[in-house]
């Protein structure tokens, strides 16, 4: 996990849509920035759902989500339909902010890391973490993030 007080890495992925946004589009506005295991899942599923049902309250404090996997494309705009999701969800199929926001967790036995550590950032309208979160229980993080803000 990366350390409160810190740059938050920028970033460039596509979205469900295809459309590609980088975490310097967003300077200004407040982000919670949330990396989950598989698109589909129960508890991803749960998490997404929970963001969901708060995103309105989310953006009346004057942010917005960014959900994060190494799903596909296709696969984030199928979730993103069956769960009638209004916010991005940002396809890292390289890793690349996986990486950069150390969400992987470590292999075993000199093995390379396959599987999301369930993490969640809050960034200031400044580009700066102000909260970290590792390890969140998906039923309960959307309602975290909206009281942190």
């Amino acid at each position: 996990m990366l350390e409160t007080g810190t740059k938050a890495p920028d970033f460039t992925l596509a979205d469900q849509n295809g459309e590609l946004h980088s975490l310097s589009d967003y300077k200004g506005q407040k982000v919670v920035l949330y990396f989950y295991p598989k698109d589909m899942t129960g508890g991803c599923t749960s998490q997404a759902c929970n963001f969901r049902d708060l995103y309105p309250q989310i953006r009346e404090k004057g942010a917005v989500v960014l959900g994060v996997s190494k799903d596909s494309v296709e696969s984030h705009k199928r979730f993103e339909e069956a769960h009638g999701l209004p916010f991005t969800l940002l396809s890292d199929t390289e890793l690349s902010a996986i990486s950069a926001y150390d969400v992987l967790r470590p292999g075993k036995n000199g093995k390379p890391a396959k599987s999301l550590i369930r993490s969640t950032y809050l960034i200031d309208e400044d580009g700066i973490i102000i909260k970290a979160f590792g390890g969140v229980k998906p039923k309960e993080n959307a309602a975290q993030m909206l009281e942190e803000l």
